[in-house]
């Protein structure tokens, strides 16, 4: 397990990372979220990145993100904000709406419904991404790119989600610079849906960019990168949550 000194040093450098990618891009440091992703690792170890001032948490797996909210608000931390970034099951929609940030992974029209009925329940407006299949990948979710604009436009006609942008998860790569091109198209894609002006549809997120490649993604236009082992060090898939 990472000791809390190693996460902070860690931590620091991947700030750093962050400062320079956006100095490159002209342009500010509050315009790219930085969202630390958790999973598998134990609550002790969120513990430190509270510490060193980490509110921005990503987690995969529902149990594990309802049992980390849990936890922290017993402790009435309750300034956390939560984004669930994995892949989402229609039937787990219903423990994490009202309970996070924002939904990540919306990668169908049926997952929207039920996301936008549970929220309605609940007296919710929840705050979505849509998961676009960048690299055209059998082995990710997400929708293909040339459906994505249709897919838009069918699921910002529910009341109780906004479409607050674009989610992606780009090749494995040895060189980050080979999902360039994979974060400029998501990038041109997400000026051309805010170009239609679609009624409760507002482009202002890009999530893309993790450990191996967020400076680029950064210098392409990412609003948020999602950063796990980057922080916390190598995952332990052994350990049961």
């Amino acid at each position: 397990m990472i000791t809390e000194n190693e996460l902070k040093e860690n931590l620091e450098y991947v700030k750093g990372r962050i400062l320079e990618a956006v100095k490159k891009s002209g342009r500010k440091e509050e315009d790219v979220k930085l969202i630390s992703v958790s999973k598998t690792n134990p609550v002790e170890v969120l513990e430190y990145a509270v510490n060193a001032g980490v509110r921005v948490f990503g987690e995969n797996k529902v149990q594990e993100l309802v049992d980390k909210i849990d936890y922290f608000e017993s402790k009435s931390m309750n300034d956390i904000e939560w984004h669930l970034i994995g892949h989402l099951q229609t039937n787990k929609v219903k423990y994490i709406v009202g309970r996070v940030k924002m939904i990540h992974s919306v990668d169908s029209e049926k997952l929207a419904a039920v996301i936008d009925a549970e929220s309605a329940k609940k007296g919710v407006i929840t705050d979505v991404l849509a998961e676009i299949n960048i690299g055209d990948e059998e082995s990710k979710f997400g929708v293909a790119f040339e459906d994505a604009v249709s897919f838009i436009e069918k699921i910002a006609v529910f009341k109780n989600i906004r479409v607050m942008g674009l989610m992606c998860i780009a090749p494995f790569v040895e060189d980050p610079e080979e999902n360039r091109k994979f974060f400029s198209k998501m990038k041109k894609l997400s000026v051309d849906i805010q170009d239609k002006n679609i009624h409760n549809v507002n482009m202002c997120e890009l999530s893309m960019g993790m450990t191996g490649d967020y400076t680029v993604a950064i210098e392409e236009g990412a609003t948020m990168v999602r950063v796990g082992t980057g922080i916390f060090g190598k995952r332990d898939y052994s350990q049961k949550q």
